[in-house]
C-alpha cells in the first residue's frame, strides 16, 4: 500500500501533466525576500498559512475570503504568508495565491507538492516569492528532478526555496544545498503523524546550520511551543491550522508574533 507521500507525488505528476499549472497569467508584483524579511523581523517571524483543509483533520473552514484573511494576517504582523495550491488533498488553488498577491505586500510562499518545473513557473507567474520543495520527494526518487538543478531553476525565476526536511539525515544534507531556508516539518508525510519533538531532536544537536534560516512547520499551537523551538535555534514558524481556525485571525497572528 502506497504511503501518503507517494500518493501526493503521483497526483502531483498527473496534475503537472494537465493544464492546471499552465493557465496562470503573469501577475505583476514587487519582488520581496522571505528570508530577509524573517532575518530583519523585530517580532517573532510567523509564516501564517492559508489552509482550507488538512488531510489528517478534514475541512478547517467552510468558506473563506482569501483577500480578507491575507490582509488580517498582514495586519497581525505576519512575516510572510504560505498558501496551499494543491487542490485535491488541501483544497487549495493557484487563484488563492493570485488573490492574496493582489491584497498584501508580504512575501508569499507557494506550498505544493512540486515535482515539475511547470509548477515552479506557475509560482513565479502567480506572484509567489518562494516555493516549498520536499527533500524526501527527491531522496525517495518520487520525482525525476535533480534537487540542485531545481533550486537553481527557482532562483533563475527570482524565487527563493524553502527546502522541507523531516529527519536528521535530510536536514544535515539540506543545509549544504543552495536552498534559502530549511524547513523542519513536524508532520510525517508518510503517516501524517505530528510531533514537535521532530524539530526539537534535530535542532538540539547544536550543529552548524551553515547560515541557513530554519523554519519549524506543523503542530505549533502555543506561545510555549514557539519559545521552546526558538531557544533551540529555529528562526521562523510556519503555522496553519491554529491560525485559520481562530475566531480572530489578526489577533491570533499578533499573539504568536509577540511570543
Amino acid at each position: 500500500m502506497p504511503s501518503f507521500l507517494e500518493i501526493l507525488a503521483r497526483e502531483a505528476k498527473e496534475r503537472a501533466a494537465s493544464n492546471y499549472y499552465k493557465c496562470v497569467k503573469n501577475v505583476s508584483f514587487n519582488s520581496i525576500s522571505l528570508k530577509n524579511t524573517i532575518l530583519k523581523s523585530k517580532n517573532t517571524p510567523i509564516i501564517a498559512e492559508i489552509k482550507k483543509c488538512s488531510p489528517s483533520i478534514g475541512d478547517l473552514v467552510n468558506e473563506i475570503d482569501i483577500k480578507k484573511v491575507a490582509l488580517e494576517m498582514e495586519m497581525g504582523g505576519a512575516a510572510g504568508i504560505s498558501i496551499l495550491t494543491e487542490p485535491k488533498r488541501f483544497k487549495g488553488s493557484l487563484n488563492d495565491l493570485i488573490e492574496a498577491r493582489k491584497q498584501v505586500k508580504l512575501p508569499i510562499l507557494m506550498k505544493d507538492i512540486i515535482v515539475s518545473f511547470v509548477q515552479i513557473e506557475a509560482a513565479a507567474n502567480a506572484g509567489a516569492n518562494a516555493i516549498l520543495l520536499i527533500k524526501s520527494l527527491f531522496e525517495k526518487e518520487l520525482c525525476k528532478l535533480n534537487l540542485e538543478e531545481t533550486i537553481d531553476y527557482a532562483h533563475s525565476l527570482n524565487l527563493e526555496v524553502l527546502l522541507e526536511t523531516h529527519t536528521e539525515g535530510e536536514f544535515d544534507s539540506a543545509i549544504k544545498t543552495k536552498a534559502d531556508l530549511i524547513g523542519i516539518n513536524n508532520r510525517n508525510l508518510e503517516t501524517l503523524e505530528v510531533n514537535l519533538n521532530v524539530s526539537k531532536k534535530i535542532l538540539s544537536r547544536k550543529i552548524d546550520f551553515n547560515n541557513k534560516v530554519i523554519v519549524s512547520e506543523s503542530g505549533i499551537k502555543s506561545l510555549e511551543d514557539i519559545q521552546n523551538l526558538r531557544k533551540l535555534g529555529a528562526h521562523a514558524f510556519l503555522i496553519g491550522s491554529s491560525i485559520i481556525t481562530s475566531k480572530n485571525i489578526k489577533e491570533k497572528v499578533r499573539e504568536y508574533a509577540n511570543a
